[in-house]
């Protein structure tokens, strides 16, 4: 480990869930790989900062919300005593199983795994300088970029110990007695529900006119109406003007879409706007790589870009950003890399939503089929009909299908509830088959479970 090596079949710049899959693979695939990241073990945001951390979390906000609702069907409990520390530790461990699983692979994988930051010198030479200041270069025949993203701060604005961004909210330093949470986003909605449930009185702003833009209204409106009794308040189409740190509190001027201006403060304030890409300080200027508008890297179906001895997977490589779709390009690029036939080119990547309810969808919406002036018909039904719900003590869901109004064919599934994150899986995979509603009507579903609402929903449409 951190010894530069002169030459390599493979690079891969950055050790995240695209840049750890695809040097796996290439490894099994027979491919001499190098894997440079500057952490300890491969992982990633994802491990590190992202996905893992804020799941933690939201899991033992979800512990607390069910000991708070456990009342209603006739269980009480006292009120949580939450010890912040542990809980942080327990964070942490998890980080640290995954992690080092991680590292025992690569290690019997036989990668050469260096820690440190990279520079192309030229589209077949890296500069590498490891966390120990040592400075080497190295020779590649190939190159897969998986640099990953970082989080957005506005315009002007720092980091503090009372601005943070998502990376700093998932440190857990403390709980604030009230959060301001800037950006109506999974991001914002997920780690602004782990506040809340800890203790803090958090208030949502979002510039748009509706929480998580993009996603399905009918999925938004099901968390809405609950994320209103955990929060102090949701301030839509309302952008935030100023932010100045006074004594202990954040001075915050908001102005909404009539451009009516007001002030409030705020003992810490959480940015969630957003990531952008790590395609800065590359060195790409040193190759005919070529940059989006959004500095994502511009690709092909194998995941190549101008460069065609040289890869982009993951946040890098464009939208979405997220980690199942890196491991799917990471699998193409390092198949492709080794000689083999590949195509990055599913028909839907799923995406999840874990506040409380999750939600999460793939293929079309009914916005997007609108758009697009596709002729659909859609389903939807309410959980409160189905028998597993009731007995969890939650009637909160929906299930929603689109399919095409001539050929029965499905285009998209939407789920809002607890468990949604799961649900999608099947709907993910009746797309790639190509199934129609026909198929999930005469699809036998285990009873009782939520999975009925997928076979309930493509039965209304008889």
């Amino acid at each position: 480990m951190n010894t530069i090596p002169e030459k390599t079949q493979l690079v891969i710049i950055g050790a995240g869930p695209g840049g750890y899959a695809a040097a796996f693979r290439a490894a099994e695939l027979g491919l001499s790989v190098t894997l440079i990241d500057p952490e300890v073990r491969p992982g990633g945001v994802c491990l590190y900062r992202g996905c893992i951390p804020s799941k933690a979390l939201l899991h033992v906000a979800k512990l607390v919300s069910e000991t708070e609702e456990s009342a209603a069907i006739g269980v009480k409990f006292s009120s949580p005593k939450i010890d912040l520390d542990r809980v942080r530790d327990w964070k942490n461990e998890v980080i640290k199983k995954l992690t080092g699983g991680l590292g025992m692979r690569a290690d019997k994988l036989k990668l050469t795994y260096v820690r440190g930051t990279v520079r192309f010198k030229d589209n077949k030479t890296l500069t590498v300088k490891t966390v120990d200041d040592e400075t080497g270069e190295l020779n590649f025949d190939q190159a897969i970029l998986a640099t990953g993203s970082r989080p957005l701060m506005l315009p002007g604005v720092q980091a503090s110990a009372r601005i943070i961004d998502s990376t700093g909210a998932l440190e857990l330093a403390g709980v604030p007695k009230s959060l301001l949470v800037v950006g109506g986003g999974y991001i914002g909605l997920e780690l602004g529900s782990v506040y809340a449930a800890l203790g803090s009185k958090v208030s949502v702003v979002e510039m748009t006119d509706g929480l998580l833009p993009g996603c399905d209204r009918d999925l938004v409106s099901v968390l809405k109406r609950r994320l209103e009794k955990k929060v102090a308040e949701i301030l839509l189409s309302t952008k935030v003007v100023e932010l100045k740190e006074q004594k202990n509190v954040v001075a915050v001027t908001l102005e909404d879409k009539k451009g009516e201006r007001n002030s409030k403060r705020f003992d810490q304030v959480l940015i969630a706007i957003g990531r952008r890409p790590n395609s800065e300080n590359l060195g790409l200027e040193n190759t005919a790589i070529k940059l989006t508008d959004k500095g994502f890297i511009k690709v092909d179906g194998q995941q190549r870009t101008a460069e065609r001895h040289i890869f982009a997977i993951g946040d890098i490589a464009g939208e979405p950003m997220l980690a199942h779709k890196a491991y799917g390009e990471a699998h193409v690029a390092a198949e492709a890399a080794a000689g083999q036939k590949a195509v990055f080119d599913p028909r839907a990547i799923p995406a999840v939503v874990f506040t409380d309810p999750e939600i999460a969808w793939c293929g079309l919406t009914e916005t997007d089929a609108r758009a697009q002036n596709i002729k659909i018909r859609t389903a939807k039904f309410p959980w409160r009909g189905n028998g597993r719900t009731l007995t969890l003590g939650r009637d909160d869901g929906l299930t929603k299908l689109i399919l095409a109004a001539d050929s029965d064919r499905l285009l998209g599934i939407a789920v809002a509830g607890p468990g949604a994150g799961e649900l999608i899986a099947e709907g993910v995979l009746a797309l790639e088959m190509a199934a129609t509603g026909e198929d999930l009507r005469k699809t036998i579903h285990p009873h009782p479970t939520l999975s009925e609402t997928i076979f309930e929903a493509a039965g209304m449409l008889e």
